[in-house]
């Protein structure tokens, strides 16, 4: 279809624009909360193209690629900062690491809220979306995938805060909302699998541990700061 090859030239040309900022500042292009926002939408539409390749979801092309916009009109209008350098801190391998892991599992989630908004908000005689089970299963399996890497991605940022800080846990707010979202989406998980947990509430379940996870990538380092603050927020 039109659409879908449009899609793909459009995450080229993203993945080109992420490149050229990589090039222009000598590093991984994710040092702050504009490239770090950048990045994660690229990697839902991205999320999307694989799971469409795999599962063949193309229902959801539409609406995972509008969330994608509004996230990149979101980190232009407002966190926009200029190429440059970044603390010591973050000058690490484990950037390639760490926020790369944290980059791929937040793609995946993504997906899987976008799904979760259409199951709650789809009626019954809504013939042109996804059928709620179509949902609920692409929604499932994008957990399944990103939550190991999520998990990953928390281990690699301890192992890291005990290199740059001298600690593994300091109670810091992005330490401590990355736990809270991990420990939300594998409540999702566990219900799924011990308590056969399906349908609304198990879509209400994994929204609340998304909105958890939203909080965590951009609400802790515009409202709470810490050890973290270093995401150069425009003022």
């Amino acid at each position: 279809p039109v659409a879908l090859t449009l899609t793909w030239l459009g995450w080229a040309a993203h993945l080109a624009a992420i490149l050229a900022r990589g090039w222009a500042v000598g590093r991984w292009p994710w040092g702050n909360m504009y490239e770090f926002v950048v990045a994660m939408c690229f990697a839902a539409v991205g999320a999307f193209l694989f799971m469409h390749l795999r599962y063949r979801n193309l229902f959801l092309g539409a609406f995972v690629t509008v969330a994608a916009a509004l996230g990149l009109g979101f980190s232009v209008r407002y966190l926009y900062v200029q190429a440059g350098p970044v603390v010591p801190a973050l000058n690490s391998y484990w950037v390639a690491i760490h926020v790369s892991a944290a980059i791929i599992a937040s793609g995946l989630f993504i997906m899987a809220g976008v799904s979760g908004i259409l199951f709650l908000v789809r009626k019954d005689s809504a013939v042109r979306l996804p059928s709620r089970q179509d949902l609920e299963r692409v929604a499932h399996r994008a957990i399944v995938v990103g939550f190991p890497i999520w998990t990953f991605a928390v281990i690699a940022g301890a192992l890291w805060a005990d290199k740059a800080w001298g600690r593994y846990w300091g109670w810091d707010p992005k330490e401590i909302w990355a736990f809270i979202t991990w420990i939300a989406y594998a409540a999702y998980l566990h219900a799924r699998a011990t308590a056969g947990f399906k349908g609304r509430a198990a879509m209400i379940v994994q929204l609340i541990a998304f909105a958890c996870l939203m909080f965590n990538l951009v609400g802790v380092n515009i409202f709470l700061g810490g050890l973290h603050s270093y995401a150069e927020v425009p003022g």
